[in-house]
């Protein structure tokens, strides 16, 4: 255990991120890949009365599917990684907040295969589309409430990253839930453009929404500061 502030959460000092970071990635992988499952090839009846290009052509709803919640999932793993290159120490805190958002991660082969499946079904494709929305709304939600406790201490952050400026970047980066937020009111309106609008979102975070500033753009520490920020092991 460690004195200060963290000593009932327990800072894992020892291993750092490396098996957060496996962990992590073994759930991205197995939820991108669970999403392939739900491509189905058509059967040789279907072939024989519609043809074969026009089966496949009738599966659209789970190609266009398939392909935004795999760009959402690939888009999540790439920042999380992101994430983590800035972080030197984990806690309790964080280990919990990272596993709500692989929580949410590992659901989201559910509702892509229910929104490929009611895409074209009328007024139940609205209730598809409403629950995968909401979906990715507790995953925008997810992701903030990791990045808010990886910043709450500086310690578990590299030094050079600046946590004030991370909770200002997260302003930005919590946009898209408004935009997550306003999707499960599209969804009534017209499941198909909500599924755009999606992957509209998921490019959106293709770029960086949590920039860092440098330690040499920041104004000098004070001691006390220094040795908060590099932590109780290199203390004294």
């Amino acid at each position: 255990m460690v004195a200060g502030p963290n000593r009932w959460w327990g800072v894992a000092e020892r291993g750092g991120t490396g098996r957060v970071e496996a962990f992590s990635d073994g759930v991205f992988a197995i939820a991108i890949t669970l999403l392939v499952l739900d491509l189905v090839v058509p059967t040789r009846r279907e072939a024989a009365e519609l043809g074969l290009a026009h089966a496949l052509a009738r599966e659209w709803p789970a190609y266009f599917a398939y392909l935004v919640s795999f760009l959402i999932i690939g888009i999540i793993w790439v920042n999380h990684h992101t994430v983590f290159d800035k972080v030197r120490l984990v806690d309790r805190p964080v280990l919990f907040a990272n596993l709500g958002l692989l929580l949410v991660v590992s659901l989201i082969p559910f509702p892509t295969r229910l929104l490929a499946e009611y895409l074209t079904a009328g007024a139940d494709s609205h209730v598809a589309a409403a629950v995968y929305s909401a979906t990715m709304l507790a995953m925008g939600i997810a992701y903030a409430i990791l990045w808010l406790a990886l910043t709450r201490d500086a310690r578990l952050l590299h030094e050079g990253v600046d946590p004030r400026a991370g909770r200002k970047a997260l302003r930005r980066f919590g946009l898209g839930n408004v935009f997550y937020l306003a999707t499960i009111g599209l969804s009534f309106v017209n499941a198909t453009v909500t599924l755009a609008v999606h992957a509209a979102l998921a490019i959106y975070y293709c770029f960086d929404q949590l920039p860092m500033v440098a330690a040499a753009e920041r104004a000098p520490r004070t001691d006390g500061a220094r040795r908060a920020a590099a932590g109780p092991q290199d203390a004294g």
